[in-house]
């Protein structure tokens, strides 16, 4: 089953996401910027060290005749002066050499001349003086090369990063939207279910109110007790069945249900809602138990939803039929009312779809949730449930469920 989630908890998720993303993002340009130092530290240190040893080897050599590949060579002794071919223009470095001449001290400087930076180092050996100029131009092209992959990398990366952490953050969301939606789910299926058998008891409780004042029969106002009793067991286990299905860690374990059983059971304690609005209410079907593996408890919410909204469309009458059908086992609850609205059949069976316009609730609120409920049993049971008007006037709500196998 899919994932969904309200419109107002879509944009919390988006927000979220986008908000982890961006922190995400965040973090990984302070890290890449801290990695992009420290890798330009290290090369630089490293070429340092590759010129110093490239410089060293020169000196040692003391040749002006054979430097490698951009160094060349001045060697000033005894006041005559010799330096390597092709020696850039603006070299040698005179001040460093008169300055070396004069004190003896090794002298290293960058210096940039016609916009290219050279490395020179002057220093003494024995009676004179050399200078290496090394040009840079190499070095700073493999630093412009590396500053260049690591933004690029660096791009790539805060992109992949947000990327992932907002998806990685809507995958952490979503379980928690999930539990939210069960905790609306759990409160608003309790507000559904507790008002039907609340409106049986508040029922019989001004039944037999009536015929205590009336001093009515014994036999009838005992059987109204009964009533109660049942109907208060009745509001126990609806309770406890909620509970348990707010508890995602406890599974209900099935059992063997005999429908026609429960049917009529179902029937019986929705009497009282149906004298109330002079509705008469028939069970249909034979006799013969119709066995199911399935959750008694709600089936019996099930049936009890259906019952309710025939008695609260019918004029009159409302038919119940219970048989087996297609290898399915069926209940067909028909009343004789003004039937579905072609307008609001397609949605009957989705959430807080209550008509507004219709009449039948005496002004009390509707929910739109008893024939959800019936929908999401029924599903759970491995059946369905139908809608249709009947040849124009009244409504036929089917529930089909599996045989026992």
């Amino acid at each position: 089953m899919g994932r969904r989630v309200g419109s107002a908890d879509e944009r919390l998720v988006r927000r979220t996401a986008l908000r982890v993303g961006l922190q995400t993002a965040a973090a990984v340009a302070v890290t890449v910027a801290v990695l992009c130092v420290v890798a330009i530290l290290v090369v630089l240190n490293s070429q340092h060290g590759a010129q110093n040893a490239l410089l060293n080897t020169v000196f040692a050599r003391a040749d002006v005749n054979g430097p490698p590949e951009g160094v060349w060579l001045v060697v000033e002794h005894a006041g005559r002066r010799s330096a390597s071919l092709g020696l850039p223009a603006g070299f040698p470095y005179e001040t460093a050499l008169r300055s070396t001449a004069a004190d003896g001290m090794n002298r290293a400087a960058d210096v940039t001349v016609g916009g290219r930076e050279y490395l020179v180092r002057t220093q003494p050996h024995g009676d004179a003086v050399m200078q290496a100029i090394l040009d840079l131009r190499s070095a700073h092209v493999e630093r412009d090369r590396l500053l260049q992959a690591l933004l690029i990398a660096g791009a790539v990366g805060l992109v992949l990063a947000g990327t992932a952490g907002a998806w990685l953050a809507r995958r952490a969301v979503f379980p928690l939207l999930e539990a939210l939606a069960v905790q609306r789910r759990f409160v608003a299926d309790a507000s559904h279910e507790l008002r039907t058998p609340l409106t049986l008891l508040s029922t019989r409780a001004q039944l037999l109110r009536r015929r205590l004042k009336q001093r009515a029969d014994p036999g009838s106002t005992e059987s109204d007790v009964d009533g109660l009793v049942d109907d208060a067991a009745t509001l126990t286990t609806i309770l406890e069945d909620l509970l348990l299905a707010a508890d995602p860690r406890e599974e209900v374990l099935r059992q063997r249900v005999n429908l026609r059983q429960l049917v009529n059971q179902m029937v019986d304690a929705a009497q009282p809602a149906a004298q109330e609005r002079a509705v008469r209410l028939t069970v249909e079907g034979g006799d013969d138990p119709i066995l199911l593996n399935g959750y008694e408890s709600g089936l019996g919410r099930a049936v009890t939803a259906l019952l309710d909204n025939g008695i609260r469309h019918a004029r009159a009458a409302v038919r119940i039929v219970v048989r087996v059908a297609d290898g399915q086992a069926r209940v067909d609850v028909e009343d004789d009312g003004p039937g579905i609205d072609p307008a609001v059949l397609p949605s009957i069976f989705n959430r807080f779809a209550s008509n507004p316009d219709d009449g039948a609730s005496n002004g009390r609120r509707r929910y739109g949730l008893g024939l959800s409920l019936v929908s999401e049993i029924a599903a759970r049971h491995g059946g369905s449930v139908t809608a249709h008007t009947t040849h124009g006037a009244g409504a036929t709500l089917r529930l089909l469920l599996p045989l026992d196998g």
